[in-house]
C-alpha cells in the first residue's frame, strides 16, 4: 500500500473508533475515549502503526492518532489532565522550555520524553528535476525573509532565482513548499538549516555575537513572497505537489522520501544526501531525532496506556529490522534504545528544558 493511501486508510480507522465505555479517564464522567496521542505529521505513521499493531494484539479500542504539527500537538497536550485531554503527544523536535511551562501551570506535572528514533529533514524535487548540491548558507540566503545589502542594512530577500544564491545552482526559479509554523518540520529546519547556514555568513555571524534575539529573528523568519510557501502539515501534499510543479522544491521528512522514491528525490547538502546511515550517524546536516511526551498522570487511569507506549519501544516496533523502519523511521542504537525503554519501565519523568 503507497504512503498516501497508508496515511489515509489509518487516519479514518483510528479516529474514527472510540473505546468502550470501560475505558474511561478516571474522574471524568461521561469519558467516551482511550489513549490519545495528538502532534507531528512526521510521527504520525509511526503513531498510527503502533497502534494498529496494538489494537490487534490487545483487548481494548484502537488508540486514536491525531495529526496536528508538534506545536499544535504539545499545546493540547498541555491543556490539563483527565477527560478530553491527549495521553501522548508525538514531536519532530524537543519540548521547549515554555511549553514545559504550560504544562506544568495547567497541572501536567509528570511528563515523560521518549526517543523513540531518528529522521532526517529533505529538501526534495520531482524525480525529473535538476540535481542540486546545496552549502547551508544557501538554505539561508535563499529562504530567509531579509538577507544582507549595502551599508550593513538588511534588506528584502532580492533573490528569484537558485544562481543567483549560489552560481553553482541552477538558474531555476526558488519555490520551495514547506511546513508551516506549527510544524516540528518548520522548527526543526530553521535550527539545523537555516540558523547555522547564517553563522557561516559574516554578516550574520556579527550580529549573532553582537544580538543574539536579533540573530534569531533574522535566521528564523522565512520569505512571503511565495519563494517559501506554507503547506499545512500534509507530508504527502508536498511531495504531490513536487510532481505538478516542474522545478518546485520540498522540504518534508525522510520517511516520506523513503516511501515516494518513485516520484521524488533528495537534493544533497554540502555533498551528503539523506540515507538511514548519515541520519544515525549525524553526518547529514538535517538529522534530528524523534519523541513521543506521555503524561504520567494518566498511566494507570486511562487503560493500556503504558502498554502501547512498550509496544512502541518494543524491539518488533522501534528496534533495527523492526516495522517502524519498513516505515521510514532511523532506529536507535541498541544502548540508546535500552536506555529509553528503561525510562519507560520505569516512566520517570523529565526535566525542565534549558
Amino acid at each position: 500500500m503507497n504512503r498516501t493511501l497508508f496515511a489515509a486508510v489509518s487516519a479514518i480507522a483510528l479516529v474514527g473508533l472510540t473505546a468502550c465505555g470501560e475505558n474511561q479517564k478516571a474522574g471524568a464522567p461521561g469519558g467516551t475515549s482511550g489513549i490519545l496521542a495528538v502532534g507531528s505529521s512526521t510521527v504520525f505513521p509511526f503513531a498510527s502503526r503502533v497502534a494498529e499493531n496494538f489494537s490487534r494484539t490487545s483487548d481494548g479500542a484502537a488508540p486514536r492518532v491525531e495529526s496536528l504539527g508538534t506545536g499544535g500537538g504539545i499545546q493540547r497536550f498541555c491543556e490539563g489532565v483527565g477527560q478530553g485531554t491527549p495521553d501522548i503527544a508525538n514531536a519532530s523536535r524537543p519540548m521547549k522550555k515554555s511549553e514545559f511551562e504550560l504544562c506544568q501551570k495547567n497541572g501536567v506535572t509528570d511528563i515523560v520524553e521518549i526517543k523513540i528514533g531518528f529522521d532526517g529533514i529533505v529538501i526534495a524535487t520531482a524525480r525529473t528535476g535538476e540535481s542540486m548540491n546545496f552549502r547551508l548558507q544557501d538554505l539561508y540566503l535563499g529562504l530567509a525573509k531579509e538577507t544582507p545589502g549595502a551599508g550593513g542594512a538588511f534588506v528584502a530577500n532580492p533573490a528569484t532565482t537558485w544562481n543567483q544564491v549560489n552560481p553553482g545552482l541552477p538558474g531555476q526559479r526558488i519555490q520551495v513548499y514547506g511546513p508551516p509554523p506549527t510544524s516540528g518540520t518548520r522548527d526543526a529546519f530553521l535550527e539545523l538549516g537555516m540558523a547555522p547556514g547564517a553563522k557561516l555568513i559574516p554578516a550574520l555571524a556579527a550580529v549573532d555575537e553582537a544580538d543574539g534575539d536579533r540573530f534569531e529573528t533574522l535566521a528564523h523568519t522565512l520569505r512571503e513572497d511565495n519563494g517559501w510557501i506554507d503547506s499545512g502539515e500534509n507530508d504527502n501534499a508536498i511531495v504531490q505537489t513536487l510532481t505538478r510543479t516542474p522545478g518546485s522544491l520540498g522540504v518534508f521528512g525522510f520517511s516520506f522520501l523513503e516511501q515516494n522514491m518513485d516520484t521524488v528525490k533528495p537534493l544533497t547538502i554540502d555533498g551528503i544526501a539523506p540515507s538511514a546511515d548519515t541520519i544515525a550517524d549525524g553526518s547529514y546536516p538535517l538529522a534530528r531525532s524523534l519523541y513521543i511526551y506521555v503524561k504520567k498522570q494518566h498511566v494507570g487511569v486511562t487503560p493500556g496506556l503504558k502498554e502501547f507506549v512498550m509496544e512502541f519501544m518494543s524491539d518488533a516496533s522501534a528496534g533495527r529490522g523492526g516495522y517502524l523502519q519498513d516505515r521510514g523511521l532511523v532506529p536507535l542504537p541498541a544502548d540508546e534504545l535500552a536506555a529509553q525503554r528503561a525510562i519507560v519501565t520505569a516512566m520517570t519523568p523529565m526535566a525542565s528544558p534549558q
